[in-house]
């Protein structure tokens, strides 16, 4: 990609769709349509132990094991919260299918009863563009309701995936 067409990818929008689920439970999915190809975005998002670099309020993410295409991470994310400092800790299962571009995680433990999801990533057959999309379905312990802290997800997906294209970016058009 050149750097005229780098100009194009940073002018569009982002899809967001939330799910209310019963429990207290949020389904939240956004999608981003990017110029950039598929290697440098799975090259980001693949590189564990840097993801705190560039993905906003994510303090740490390490590899605990690794056996072939299933990772063990430990990720603690941390913002201010209604004047607060929060933080989130979580040990996540997650399994790589490059193949179909996907990466799908599951709790196994950590600060949420339910913390799950995955990251896609599509090309359109013929053409010059792929999508990244981040799907989170997520249940708050006791004493950190969702409800209070949706909106807070909603911006940290639309964050979070501007960061991966934005790292994405750099690996593929250096200075």
């Amino acid at each position: 990609m050149s750097r005229k067409d780098a100009r194009k990818y940073s002018a569009r929008t982002i899809e967001q769709t939330m799910e209310v689920l019963p429990g207290g439970t949020r389904r939240l999915a956004a999608q981003l349509t990017t110029l950039l190809d598929f290697d440098p975005i799975w090259y980001v998002l693949t590189n564990y132990n840097k993801l705190s670099e560039f993905i906003p309020n994510l303090f740490s993410s390490e590899v605990i094991s690794r056996t072939e295409n299933e990772v063990h991470l430990k990720q603690v994310g941390s913002q201010e919260f209604l004047g607060l400092n929060f933080s989130a800790e979580v040990f996540i299962k997650l399994i790589e299918d490059k193949t179909n571009g996907i990466l799908s995680f599951s709790l196994i433990k950590g600060d949420f009863r339910k913390f799950n999801g995955s990251w896609k990533i599509s090309q359109f057959p013929g053409e010059n563009r792929t999508s990244i999309t981040y799907e989170l379905i997520v249940q708050g312990c006791f004493g950190m309701p969702v409800v209070l802290i949706e909106q807070h997800l909603r911006k940290n997906l639309k964050t979070n995936l501007l960061a991966v294209e934005q790292a994405a970016f750099k690996i593929s058009c250096p200075e």
